[in-house]
């Protein structure tokens, strides 16, 4: 009988360790989705900057040809 007894706490107490190693795995693979997520959203980011910054520079460009004309 203690023998019986003995075996049911093990197999709960595998139970539990086993479903803490599912719910870590779990949380792991979220955080993991999470940081891929937050790499894509910087790296569209920067896309959008780098285009803000090529078009700040050709405007500046054309401003300084039209008043480099207007200047002759």
């Amino acid at each position: 009988m203690r023998t019986l007894i003995a075996l049911a706490m093990l197999g709960a107490l595998a139970g539990c360790g086993l479903e803490t190693v599912g719910t870590a795995a779990t949380g792991a693979a979220i955080k993991k989705q999470e940081l891929e997520q937050g790499k894509k959203t910087m790296e569209q980011a920067q896309q959008k900057i780098d285009q803000a910054m090529q078009l700040q520079q050709q405007q500046q460009q054309q401003l300084q040809r039209t008043e480099s004309s207007s200047e002759k």
